[in-house]
C-alpha cells in the first residue's frame, strides 16, 4: 500500500467508499449517496486530500475541509478518515491519516479537528494511535433514521503547535 495525494479522476473512487461509509451508519450522519460530481467539489486548492493505494485501486481516503468561514480559524481544519470495507483491518486509515497530518501541516493548518460516534470504536482507536485526543462528548448532535446519536469531539494540533 501507498499514500499520494488525491485527484480529480479519484473521485468516482473515493465516492465509492464515502458511500459505504454512509451505508454502514456508523460513520456520518449523511443518508445521501454522493457521487463524483459531489466529490469533486472537494478539490478547492487549499484542504488536502490523500488516497491509500492497494494494488492500484484505492482502498482509503483521508480529506480536510474548511471549518469555519471566520479569518482566526483559517488554520484549523474538519477532517475525514474512510476504508473500504474490503480493506478495514490492514492499516489502510493509519496510513491515509499519517499521510494527511502530514499534508496539512504543508498546507499550513495548525489544527484538525472532527466528530467520531461514540459507538465507532475503530475510528477512535485509530484517531487514538495517530494522536488525536478526545475533547468531550456532543450529547444528542444529531439524528441519523431518528434516532438521536452522540459523537465524541477529537482534535490534533499539528506542527509547531505540538508542545
Amino acid at each position: 500500500m501507498h499514500t499520494r495525494p488525491a485527484a480529480l479522476a479519484d473521485a468516482a473512487a473515493i465516492a465509492e467508499i464515502y458511500n459505504e461509509g454512509i451505508a454502514d451508519r456508523i460513520a456520518t450522519f449523511e443518508t445521501q449517496s454522493r457521487t463524483a460530481t459531489d466529490v469533486e467539489r472537494w478539490f478547492d486548492g487549499v484542504h488536502p486530500i490523500i488516497v491509500v493505494e492497494h494494488e492500484a485501486v484505492i482502498v482509503a481516503f483521508a480529506s480536510t475541509s474548511s471549518y469555519r468561514p471566520r479569518a482566526c480559524y483559517a488554520g484549523i481544519a474538519e477532517f475525514s478518515v474512510y476504508v473500504a470495507r474490503a480493506a478495514r483491518g490492514i492499516g489502510a486509515g493509519r496510513m491515509a491519516m499519517a499521510a494527511l497530518i502530514a499534508a496539512a501541516e504543508e498546507a499550513g493548518f495548525w489544527k484538525l479537528v472532527s466528530r467520531v460516534f461514540v459507538e465507532n470504536n475503530a475510528s477512535r482507536n485509530l484517531l487514538r494511535a495517530v494522536g488525536f485526543r478526545e475533547v468531550g462528548i456532543y450529547e444528542k448532535h444529531a439524528q441519523l433514521d431518528g434516532q438521536w446519536r452522540d459523537v465524541v469531539i477529537v482534535e490534533r494540533l499539528i506542527g509547531a503547535n505540538l508542545s
